[in-house]
């Protein structure tokens, strides 16, 4: 496949794993690049800047292709040191890096003196036109159905995606819902030049997530999610259970951040997928787990992903030429 995204990015296929808290290690990033895709590291889910240059290290061995690293920049009462992430990062020599969260206009200059390409996740048109002006050059666009924070407009992506690629002049990879080649040929046809996943991914071989959490996966609905932190207005989606069924339900009772910390706690999420208890703590997942039936591997994923979007664009041109 040949779009704006392989070419600057130097991939196989315009097919991108998102940069996924606790999940985002070596072992799954190494194998999306090897399968013809963009692996990502999480820089976060390492503890400390220097294990980020380790996993980086560890990644090189691993894959001689292309990978990513994510950096998510969120507001903190005691941020991670940011600064320390991006300079690993710049020292290490990774050539791509994805951006999430704030803005990321005080982290491009550097990125870009670096010669670094620069993908930043909005979940707004507005955002992404701001993220344009800052210098980025691929906008990843989060649709509503999407994992983890989707914004608070509530925009799905049939509408997302072409408003995206009408503002913008830089490519524009599509992301949220997406998890097989039908909605790959869907994003295409709206003007995307590739697609983002986050949520298809945990339920690979290679992902570093207990098999109990991937059946769990396996076994939910497109209604199986909740949306926290609604009336905080900082929204997220995740995989329904008893722990975001209580958040929610406390929520409806006016509970703020501090009364419901301790249930959304990181640390307790990490422990839930490395240890199969499911409802042990926060899981993301988006609604496209309604659409996952296997656990491949990401070779297999990936080829039959192209496969099926190739067959869904002929099929869709028949139609049209009839």
């Amino acid at each position: 496949m040949k779009t704006q995204i392989t070419d600057m990015l130097g991939i196989r296929y315009p097919i991108i794993q998102g940069g996924m808290q606790w999940v985002g290690t070596a072992e799954l990033a190494s194998a999306v690049s090897n399968a013809g895709g963009l692996g990502i590291l999480t820089a976060l889910t390492q503890p400390t800047p220097e294990d980020l240059r380790r996993e980086i290290e560890r990644c090189r061995t691993m894959t001689d292709k292309p990978f990513a690293v994510n950096l998510t920049i969120l507001p903190s009462i005691t941020p991670p040191p940011y600064a320390e992430y991006m300079q690993v990062i710049v020292d290490s020599g990774i050539r791509i890096v994805e951006t999430a969260g704030n803005n990321p206009r005080d982290f491009i200059g550097k990125f870009k003196a670096a010669g670094i390409k620069v993908v930043h996740k909005c979940t707004s048109v507005r955002h992404a036109l701001s993220a344009e002006r800052h210098g980025v050059d691929v906008v990843s666009i989060d649709g509503f159905e999407c994992a983890g924070h989707p914004g608070e407009d509530d925009v799905p992506n049939l509408i997302l995606i072409p408003a995206a690629v009408d503002a913008l002049k830089i490519p524009v990879v599509a992301s949220g819902g997406i998890g097989d080649g039908r909605a790959m040929a869907a994003a295409l046809a709206l003007g995307a030049q590739g697609i983002n996943m986050g949520t298809r991914f945990m339920c690979t071989k290679e992902a570093p997530i207990h098999d109990s959490v991937k059946q769990a996966l396996l076994k939910a609905t497109e209604r199986d999610t909740n949306l926290i932190f609604r009336t905080m207005h900082n929204t997220a989606r995740v995989l329904k259970n008893a722990v975001s069924d209580e958040v929610v339900a406390m929520e409806r009772r006016g509970a703020n951040f501090e009364e419901v910390r301790h249930l959304v706690a990181g640390a307790r999420g990490k422990v839930a997928i490395r240890s199969g208890d499911v409802d042990g703590g926060i899981v993301s997942a988006g609604m496209v787990v309604g659409l996952i039936h296997d656990i491949p591997s990401c070779a297999e994923l990936l080829e039959r992903i192209v496969r099926d979007c190739r067959e869904s664009l002929r099929a869709a041109s028949l139609m049209a030429a009839a």
